[in-house]
């Protein structure tokens, strides 16, 4: 009796009662962490200026690496807003401490896009700090090597893209040390990115937990609580407590039963 209320609560909540643990899904649209990877630093971009430069030769510092299409009308904005407000706030100096990389992964983007861009969010930014975040585009192939490398997974959806919003830190020598998500930045979060980047730690990502919980509303450019997944979960955790309680009473009777 007690193994059929098992199974049948399993089955209710939607799991097998001797099943493996499942494989992950392929990510097709998100972020697949790749903490401690270099990126390929051969990669060559043409930046804002319509110059090419190479990527190692732009990563010598803890560099703040962002993904974005310039025609976005959903999170690229917000992103780049946010880099820069929390660029504005923070007690480390850009350029110096620091370098930002935003690259467009859109092949019809245009360094003169880029450049039209760059104006529109390094406005909170010091004057003489702008020259450190640089906007670049580039041909389709350095494109992926370089969102592969990173494990930032996009499609394309009609004339826009599917993608998700973060930031990647990475060290000096190109070693991928954090990954921030999310269009907004904590001061302190951003800094100590920074710090760790700089002595090459890689730091697992504790806003994972935020990404799972929140989705970004594009029309309303803001995250809204993601309720039936909570639901799910909490119904999930509740009948597992519910299965230890029958077990644990279950053991309870038959050990009074025995005694008497």
């Amino acid at each position: 009796m007690k193994r059929f209320v098992i199974v049948l609560l399993l089955s209710v909540l939607g799991l097998k009662p001797y099943a493996q643990v499942p494989v992950k899904p392929e990510v097709e649209i998100g972020i697949v962490e790749k903490l401690g990877e270099t990126v390929p630093l051969d990669l060559k971009f043409l930046n804002e200026s319509n110059d090419t430069v190479k990527l190692g030769s732009m990563i010598n510092k803890p560099t703040i690496l962002s993904f974005v299409y310039f025609d976005c009308p959903g999170m690229c904005s917000p992103l780049l807003d946010g880099i820069a407000d929390v660029i504005s706030h923070m007690d480390l100096s850009l350029g110096k401490d620091f370098d930002i990389i935003t690259i467009s992964f859109n092949t019809n983007d245009t360094p003169e896009k880029a450049r039209e861009k760059k104006v529109n969010f390094v406005q909170k930014i010091k004057e003489a700090d702008r020259s450190s975040w640089f906007y670049l585009t580039g041909e389709l192939s350095n494109i992926q090597k370089i969102t592969e490398a990173v494990g930032f997974r996009y499609k394309p959806t009609g004339l826009d893209f599917a993608h998700p919003s973060t930031i990647i830190m990475l060290s000096p020598q190109g070693k991928i040390t954090r990954y921030l998500y999310g269009i907004s930045y904590l001061p302190f979060d951003v800094k100590m990115a920074v710090v760790e980047a700089q002595k090459g730690e890689a730091r697992p990502t504790s806003s994972k937990l935020l990404d799972y919980c929140f989705a970004y509303d594009p029309k309303g450019r803001s995250y809204t609580l993601q309720v039936t997944r909570l639901m799910g979960t909490f119904t999930l955790i509740l009948g597992l407590f519910f299965v230890a309680y029958l077990l644990i009473s279950s053991r309870k009777k038959s050990s009074k039963e025995i005694k008497e």
